[in-house]
């Protein structure tokens, strides 16, 4: 439905992209409409883009599924609601308006962003001087993964905007206590979940992290907490960053991030199960020197597993350093195949020691 919006246009306007992350009730929703506040008491144009209310709710219930084809498909439409997120803000930027009719296939609630581009087109003091008021997204969400904030980095990068990061530090038994007495709380075991996979932002693993800082939610935010905040737009604003025609250097090093991670979790689980083979060995009454040549092939086994897996990972076209890469499902895929060949190795040994 068309809307009455008068577009208006932002040239030559200084804007920043505030991540706001951390855990479900961890207090970046307080903390999120303190600092747009103090962003419109200072002249500025700001909105609070709040993602639990553009997305819409069944997206945030799949993350319940269990099967793993559900679980898959589940987060492929969260994932592309979460794009749509933006993808509504890139369109914001890239035509300096709000298109005056709804958007096909946006996947978001379309009132809830209108009323977020609305708060930006009017500066709350200076309403003659709008095209000098700096512009600010403060965006609200769990962004656990460092590949859903480099989505919005990337953003940022495009079109030569500021970019900056606030943790809201609070301890996983508060987010979950305050949680409960949510009117719609999230379950539980997806706040633990969330708490086991939630990568802060690291600016010494991420250099492009490095406007971030974290704020200690747990208690009531003080005006220190929030100047704090504010100075860290400020200086982001100031220092925006600068497009790149080529960003192959820093997807190769997304890619390597990765892999490591893949191969470092693979690791554990093989360890886990030649552990297992050894006690299991241990149990029958093997002698000394079958131990020791069941230990010797299953760690060469082990080695070689892990140089083909990450040779095969890195080579695989579907994986985009952009995306959020599962890595859970690719690691229990990959071990699965090293416990089958973990089993050929002991029936192997099993049949040329008879007394073992």
């Amino acid at each position: 439905m068309a809307t009455s919006v008068n577009p208006k246009r932002f040239s030559r306007t200084r804007a920043c992209l505030c991540v706001l992350c951390g855990l479900p009730a961890a207090g970046k929703s307080s903390l999120s409409r303190s600092v747009c506040h103090a962003a419109r008491r200072r002249g500025w144009r700001a909105a609070v883009i709040p993602y639990d209310e553009l997305i819409p709710g069944q997206a945030f219930n799949t993350r319940e599924a269990v099967e793993d084809a559900t679980l898959q498909q589940a987060r492929t439409e969260w994932k592309l609601h979460r794009h749509a997120v933006l993808q509504c803000i890139e369109k914001f930027l890239d035509k300096q308006e709000i298109p005056l009719e709804f958007p096909s296939g946006v996947g978001i609630d379309w009132a809830a962003w209108e009323r977020c581009a609305r708060a930006l087109l009017t500066s709350p003091f200076s309403p003659d001087r709008d095209d000098a008021a700096p512009l600010l997204f403060l965006l609200d969400d769990n962004f656990y993964y460092p590949s859903m904030r480099y989505e919005v980095f990337q953003l940022a990068r495009k079109y030569s905007l500021g970019f900056c990061q606030v943790y809201a530090q609070c301890h996983l038994d508060l987010c979950v206590s305050r949680n409960d007495n949510r009117p719609c709380p999230v379950p539980t075991g997806v706040i633990e979940e969330m708490a086991k996979r939630q990568e802060r932002p690291n600016p010494i693993k991420n250099p492009w992290e490095a406007k971030s800082i974290a704020v200690d939610t747990a208690d009531k935010l003080t005006n220190c907490d929030i100047q704090k905040v504010m100075e860290l737009i400020s200086n982001a604003l100031s220092d925006p960053l600068s497009p790149v025609d080529d960003d192959r250097e820093q997807k190769e090093a997304d890619r390597q991030r990765c892999a490591a991670s893949v191969i470092h979790q693979a690791d554990q689980a093989c360890r886990r199960l030649i552990s297992e083979a050894m006690k299991k060995a241990r149990e029958t009454g093997a002698s000394s020197q079958h131990m020791r040549s069941l230990a010797a092939h299953l760690n060469e086994s082990k080695a070689q597993f892990l140089q083909r897996l990450r040779g095969q990972f890195l080579q695989d076209p579907n994986f985009s350093p952009g995306e959020d890469v599962d890595v859970d499902r690719v690691v229990k895929t990959a071990v699965a195949r090293f416990d089958g060949e973990r089993q050929e190795i002991m029936l192997k040994i099993i049949q040329n020691h008879s007394d073992f």
